[in-house]
């Protein structure tokens, strides 16, 4: 890479890192039918027990809620995740992962993780503990800060 003014601008670096391990992932995620969105929506469909709803969904994901309701379709045709409605309001759908998705998940993470292994061969493991805190702090502090 050229040592120009652009190679030291933050936002133009994480773009670079951010595409190059999300290109990795995608790989990855391939044979498990999976993109790096409608796995980390799995993800959430898995970890969240009871459902979470396609609103949180889009929120935590930094996506359109409009967005989302098309991952959860083909995660739906899938046979990935499924809709249930909610106890405290029946306007509101709860995505849950099946039993089918819990398992791709298993596979799916198995693959992610020597993606981003091989991604990140070139820091050490302190490093990558490092970047890991560094970018979930700036995400944090993204999702609490006003829109402009």
């Amino acid at each position: 890479m050229d040592s120009s003014s652009l190679t030291a601008d933050v936002g133009f670096l994480l773009s670079r890192a951010s595409g190059q391990l999300i290109r990795a992932t995608n790989a990855a995620l391939a044979v498990h039918g999976l993109r790096v969105r409608s796995y980390s929506a799995l993800l959430l469909a898995c970890d969240s027990g009871d459902g979470m709803s396609q609103r949180d969904l889009a929120e935590v994901l930094g996506l359109d809620p409009s967005q989302v309701v098309l991952l959860v379709d083909e995660l739906t045709e899938s046979g990935l995740v499924e809709r249930h409605p909610s106890e405290s309001d029946r306007r509101t759908k709860l995505v849950r992962a099946t039993g089918a998705g819990h398992a791709v998940r298993r596979h799916a993470e198995r693959s992610v993780g020597a993606a981003h292994r091989a991604q990140l061969e070139t820091l050490s493991a302190g490093e990558q503990e490092q970047l890991r805190g560094l970018l979930g702090r700036m995400v944090r502090s993204g999702q609490s800060a006003p829109q402009s």
